[in-house]
């Protein structure tokens, strides 16, 4: 008879090495939620300007790009173990450098070496999940890590907000970071001793190409990974500029600002669990369509908040957009094969992030013209993208 502890972990899709996943997850996320929300405004203090913060979003989005294909060779390559190790080490050397950095123009090389965490183990953590569980378990499993990812959201951006606020947003990101490298060190430890390394799969070089990979995938993936690229597109326009919206146009405080962005990881979090074990027993396609529209409804939502209330409900909005997650994620595992997991999921997300890079810096010149013309563009290509969702055909989405 299984116990409650073995019922809980099956329902949930947990193993051993899905649980180090999640846990990894979880414990720098932690750290990195304490600042990640408040470098624009970091950006600024330290002396850059509207463009830059801009430039610095479509260089967070070019490395997402970039490191998703290497990311996932690397997983196929090397392993998942090796892999979740070294994007763990070299995203601690991009802590330390942010953490010393005098100068604004000093976060983009430390951008580069923290996205390797961000970036290069996502596609890592889709392989772990594909290799340990069945198809019908998927969108569970995804929920949960979803949920260890935003969990310290809840807790870290009002954390952070509150460092800001005692010791300045200088000295408060950088007591952030040094707390994140401390996270770093155990999350090391506990990859090393608790992640057992399943025997790798045969590796076969004439599929380690980008060019390849991208041939290789389904049709349906195709037409998904179009319809994401617009949608997230728009998201990136509008992205950086919320935080200051928020606190330079609707004068809310920076810790209100916190309690915000945790209410709209909270929503997210409470929904992940239902919706992905009713991806796993209803399908995909609804609960994806609902994901692009939130999409593009949040940025405007925002944007039109002119009362406590309305800013509440448009940070709800917000975390209604990731009801989708699990779904969408399952959904790409599922139609992969397995011996090339970490490639395809890199190639996927390669291609999605590279596509959305002009984002930021569109958003840093329709910004300088007006806020509205920002936010409605951000609206425009959400919807667009919403529209071409429903045109695909529904039966390839169940």
């Amino acid at each position: 008879m299984m116990t409650l502890s073995s019922r809980l972990k099956d329902y949930l899709g947990l193993n051993r090495n899905v649980g180090i996943l999640a846990a990894s997850t979880l414990v720098l996320a932690l750290g990195e939620e304490l600042w990640l929300a408040y470098l624009p405004k970091y950006l600024v203090a330290l002396g850059a300007s509207a463009f830059v913060v801009g430039l610095f979003g479509s260089t967070k989005d070019l490395l997402d790009g970039v490191y998703q294909y290497p990311g996932g060779w690397f997983a196929d390559r090397f392993g998942r173990k090796s892999a979740l190790m070294t994007f763990t080490v070299v995203a601690m050397g991009g802590y330390v450098l942010a953490a010393i950095a005098p100068s604004w123009w000093l976060l983009f090389p430390a951008l580069v070496l923290i996205m390797a965490w961000k970036s290069g183990a996502f596609p890592v953590s889709f392989a772990v999940i594909g290799d340990a569980l069945p198809k019908g378990k998927r969108g569970t499993a995804f929920s949960v890590q979803s949920v260890m990812q935003r969990l310290p959201r809840v807790v870290g951006a009002p954390l952070g907000g509150l460092l800001i606020l005692v010791f300045g947003i200088g000295v408060g990101v950088r007591a952030a970071l040094v707390a994140t490298i401390l996270l770093g060190m155990g999350t090391l430890v506990m990859q090393r001793f608790g992640f057992v390394e399943n025997p790798p799969f045969e590796y076969h070089d004439d599929q380690g190409a980008l060019g390849s990979s991208l041939r290789r995938l389904p049709l349906v993936l195709k037409r998904l990974l179009f319809v994401e690229c617009v949608v997230r597109t728009g998201e990136a326009v509008a992205a950086s500029f919320i935080i200051l919206y928020v606190t330079d146009v609707l004068n809310v405080g920076i810790e209100s600002y916190g309690l915000l962005y945790a209410l709209q990881q909270m929503i997210a979090i409470v929904m992940y669990l239902p919706a992905g074990k009713l991806a796993d027993l209803a399908g995909r396609r609804s609960l994806i369509a609902l994901t692009f529209l939130f999409f593009g409804l949040f940025p405007f939502s925002v944007y039109i908040a002119h009362s406590p209330l309305l800013l509440v409900i448009a940070f709800v909005i917000g975390g209604l957009k990731e009801f989708g997650e699990p779904a969408r994620k399952s959904f790409i595992v599922d139609h992969v094969p397995s011996t090339e997991r970490g490639r395809a999921v890199g190639t996927y997300y390669a291609i999605r992030n590279l596509a959305i890079v002009p984002g930021g810096l569109i958003g840093g010149l329709l910004w300088g013209v007006s806020a509205e013309l920002t936010f409605l563009s951000a609206l425009a290509l959400g919807l667009v993208g919403f529209a071409a969702f429903l045109l695909l055909p529904g039966k390839e989405f169940h």
